[in-house]
């Protein structure tokens, strides 16, 4: 140990401090603990590691490497787990219901576990797309010195010399719906397209939000893009567990970190990257943690002036291993920095600015992932915000390697995502059409799913241009076409969405950023006044209560009041 640390402000006196903690003290030595050790901070180190699906397989292993790292830095780490829904299994079923459900509980059990057991710091590791936010959400809700890691991305899958992603398999069950595609290439597909441990390789929700770790100070530089069977997977889970000691000693804490500025920088990489639109989501629930006001119009805001940068998929051609080899997010934010479109002075978990760390990263110019700021993709953002008479709370639309971003057609109307993957499958989708999906919002669902079968199936039949898809749910980060989420109000709740019927005219420009049912105002008045409200099936159990409880899209979908109602911040305890 190389400081000694004073505990009469640290939560874990509670429990290790005093005659009073002696019966607490006992359990301690029952691990074989020594009276120098249960003496230390007591640090919490967070899996999201399980069984389920590759995105996670490796994070109890990296957890483990960095409870090293705590202990050498003179912590005492405490590693537990948490649950996760991972998306690429739960979706296209009921299943999918409880993938955003998922996020809260995530959140939830890393808070109780933190206040139950007093510990005074967090190290938190996930894979899979709801567990990154879940996480954030965690640390900034607790405020207690905390450090993000993901665990990083799946290698690329090879098919007929081309790299793959989880993507593909979704896209050639459309082609095969379509009579494009054999079985036998399905098959083939299926079984290349992920060739070992890691999340979902593309730009898609969980890189994304790795993206958001870093650009918004909660992880170490350069630390998230590495994929996850790299070896230097083990000295960053290492070097987090020794930073959090040193943000011990800083009392530098995740809302000192996650300031307006720093979500603003945020909100420009996940635009300049092409990111999911679930980013649009997750930041508001983030920064309701923090009692900041940053929503879907906020988010929208930023991505006006945010230009497209990162050639990656679904919209481009590389995956996240290429973004890393070619230097990761801080070459990304090297290039956004330079043309003073980040906040440079905002702190970050290595106790230096934002700006300091950009400092030591030197751009290459020979790599052909991330365009230079100068020379964009595009000159907007990969993602756009919506508004207007069918979605006065807002919508969002992913348009990165988009070739039309206007659309105007007309209304197959579906109340749930299982009747339109079966009317895509039966072929009853045609060039024109705007398919709806409602019903499917964070409460009407209830839960919110991602429609990545439907899109995906879509695509593979070649009506990705030239057929829209509007829905009160989600999208997948692989989602690609012109696809609109979280409308709002959502059609559970009354909103413009449940007074569509088929044949009716919707137009969507997203250069304007509109998206509006073209209807007579007297008409929806006489379907307003017919309208009565839907029962889900979930009258029981977690979905019941998250239904009960769960806020708007455009505002997170939080189940809570956040910081603003806060009367304590467990950190002071």
């Amino acid at each position: 140990m190389t400081h000694i640390f004073d505990k009469s402000k640290l939560p874990s006196r509670y429990v290790s401090v005093g005659p009073e903690s002696a019966p607490h003290r006992s359990y301690y030595y029952a691990m074989g603990l020594t009276e120098e050790e249960i003496n230390r901070p007591f640090v919490g180190v967070v899996s999201a590691g399980n069984d389920s699906a590759p995105c996670n397989t490796t994070l109890d292993a990296q957890a483990d490497w960095c409870r090293q790292g705590v202990h050498d830095a003179g912590g005492l780490p405490r590693r537990f787990n948490t649950i996760t829904v991972t998306d690429g299994i739960a979706m296209g079923h009921q299943g999918m219901k409880s993938s955003l459900v998922s996020r809260e509980v995530i959140a939830d059990s890393v808070e109780l576990s933190v206040r139950g057991h007093c510990y005074d710091g967090l190290v938190t590791f996930a894979g899979c797309d709801k567990s990154l936010p879940g996480m954030m959400m965690a640390m900034l809700r607790l405020n207690v010195p905390s450090i993000f890691v993901y665990g990083g991305s799946i290698l690329p899958g090879r098919y007929q010399e081309r790299d793959l992603t989880v993507i593909d398999v979704f896209e050639a069950v459309g082609r095969y719906s379509a009579g494009k595609c054999p079985l036998s290439e399905v098959t083939a597909i299926e079984k290349a397209a992920c060739p070992g441990h890691g999340a979902c390789g593309g730009q898609y929700t969980a890189n994304t939000m790795a993206c958001v770790g870093e650009a918004i100070g909660l992880s170490l530089p350069n630390s998230n893009m590495a994929p996850a069977v790299y070896k230097s997977r083990e000295e960053i889970a290492v070097a987090a567990g020794r930073q959090v000691m040193e943000l011990l000693k800083l009392n530098l804490r995740p809302r000192d970190i996650c300031s307006r500025d720093a979500f603003i920088n945020a909100a420009r990489i996940v635009a300049a990257t092409g990111g999911s639109t679930n980013g649009a989501l997750h930041l508001p629930a983030m920064a309701s943690e923090c009692g900041i006001e940053f929503d879907l119009f906020d988010v929208a805001e930023i991505f006006k002036t945010t230009p497209y940068l990162a050639d990656l998929k679904p919209g481009g051609n590389y995956v996240a291993r290429d973004m890393y080899e070619a230097g990761g997010i801080y070459m990304l934010m090297k290039t956004l920095h330079a043309e003073g479109l980040l906040h440079g002075d905002c702190i970050t978990v290595t106790g230096k600015t934002l700006a300091e760390n950009i400092d030591e990263i030197t751009w290459n110019p020979d790599q052909k992932v991330i365009y230079d700021a100068r020379t964009p993709i595009t000159p907007t953002g990969g993602v756009v915000g919506l508004r207007g008479s069918l979605a006065p709370n807002g919508a969002i639309v992913k348009v990165a390697g988009m070739k039309r971003l206007q659309f105007t057609g007309t209304a197959k109307v579906f109340e749930r995502e299982e009747d339109a993957f079966a009317a895509v499958e039966a072929q009853q989708i045609v060039d024109g059409d705007v398919v709806v999906i409602r019903y499917e919002g964070p409460k009407g669902g209830p839960g919110m799913r991602e429609m990545l079968s439907t899109t995906a199936a879509l695509y593979g039949q070649g009506l990705g241009e030239t057929v829209a898809l509007v829905t009160d749910g989600r999208f997948s980060g692989g989602t690609r076409g012109f696809c609109i989420g979280h409308v709002g109000p959502e059609a559970a709740e009354g909103g413009p969405i449940a007074l569509i019927e088929n044949g009716d005219t919707i137009a969507i420009d997203a250069e304007a950023g509109t998206i509006d049912l073209v209807v007579p105002e007297d008409v929806l008045d006489a379907r307003r006044a017919a309208w009565t409200p839907r029962k889900t099936d979930y009258q029981s159990g977690a979905l019941w209560r998250y239904a009960q409880n769960v806020g708007p899209a455009y505002k997170g979908a939080v189940t809570h009041p956040g910081a603003s109602a806060e009367t304590h911040v467990y950190a002071d305890i």
